[in-house]
């Protein structure tokens, strides 16, 4: 008897240990659902509140992510959040950088040097690299411009290149945020060859002339070419023009994760990255942006691709924290220091 009853009980322990794995199972997928509707009642609120500062800084955050953008797009039609867009942004003076001779350094550092720097603000927190050399940054690319091909990771552009430092670079075709990151959006110009955009086709740039001078605007691959731009990419919007900041309009582009290079009177050149969709840093506006590049001096500068591509690797090492759950995204293109 007492043998016989060995399985019975066996088998009652085994039921008891599914039930309580299913209760389990039951409790998180009631809290689960109860996170999701206090995060759409808040949501709801902010897009259909009393406040309309809060309204358009959740629709121009939720815009300028690969993933989130249909948040935005169960509350309002397209042509709303285009006109949302439009009153919440940089005002584009159509001015372009002139050609100037560059100041005489006044820190006294020796031109080789390269600077890593904290960069903190209300919502923000990120790291800006002082290059004072400004021939040291070029355009690195990936080996194939392809829809079906992958990019390259900042991390692994540095390895290729060979390069003390990297950033990300222009934009590219990433829809829905599950792209590969092999086909560039715009202009990219590398050592002085157009490898990608139309000769004719106005987009805004960032980019280095043969002077090692910044310059930032909207150009065509042709006027790019004429200007002797030897290294450039496509994004926007532009930021500083010729020691004047751009106006910004409204919450400028939300808060994000955000990528911007700039350059001082003296060539030194500004590249600043600023975590976003984190805990410890929430992300910057552009009028953010705008701030610290003018507390560092920047006489031009011009926004880069954002978000999760936003990468500072410096030293071999990363130097901030990915907005990408799955960690730096490959890429087509990418500025280097060499």
């Amino acid at each position: 008897m007492e043998n016989e009853n060995k399985p019975i009980r066996a088998r009652v322990r085994h039921k008891g240990g599914r039930n309580l794995f299913l209760r389990a199972l039951a409790v998180a997928g009631t809290t689960l659902v109860l996170l999701l509707v206090l995060v759409m009642g808040a949501i709801t609120i902010i897009c259909t509140g009393p406040s309309p500062t809060a309204r358009d800084l959740f629709v121009t955050t939720v815009m300028e992510t690969s993933a989130a953008k249909f948040l935005a797009r169960i509350y309002f039609s397209e042509e709303e959040i285009q006109a949302i867009q439009e009153k919440n942004a940089v005002v584009d003076s159509q001015e372009v950088t002139q050609s100037a001779d560059f100041e005489e350094n006044q820190d006294g550092l020796p031109k080789d040097t390269i600077e890593l720097v904290d960069v903190t603000g209300p919502t923000f927190k990120g790291k800006m690299l002082i290059v004072h050399d400004p021939s040291r940054v070029s355009v690195a690319v990936a080996p194939v411009f392809s829809e079906e091909a992958s990019g390259v990771r900042v991390e692994d552009f540095a390895k290729q290149e060979n390069a003390v430092a990297a950033i990300n670079g222009g934009g590219f075709l990433d829809e829905g945020g599950v792209g590969k990151g092999g086909m560039p959006l715009g202009i990219v110009i590398k050592d002085g060859q157009l490898l990608h955009g139309g000769m004719d086709t106005p987009e805004s740039v960032v980019g280095f002339d043969s002077n090692d001078q910044l310059v930032v605007g909207t150009l065509t691959g042709r006027e790019c070419l004429e200007r002797g731009l030897r290294d450039a990419l496509s994004f926007g919007p532009t930021f500083i023009v010729n020691g004047k900041a751009r106006e910004v309009a409204g919450s400028g582009g939300g808060l994000n994760p955000r990528t911007v290079l700039g350059q001082r009177a003296d060539g030194a050149v500004l590249m600043l990255v600023i975590d976003g969709r984190q805990a410890h840093s929430i992300g910057a506006t552009y009028k953010d942006c705008i701030d610290v590049m003018l507390e560092f001096g920047a006489v031009n500068a011009g926004n880069l691709d954002g978000g999760s591509s936003s990468m500072l690797v410096y030293q071999g090492e990363v130097q901030n924290v990915c907005a990408s759950l799955y960690g730096s995204r490959p890429l087509p293109t990418a500025f280097v220091v060499k």
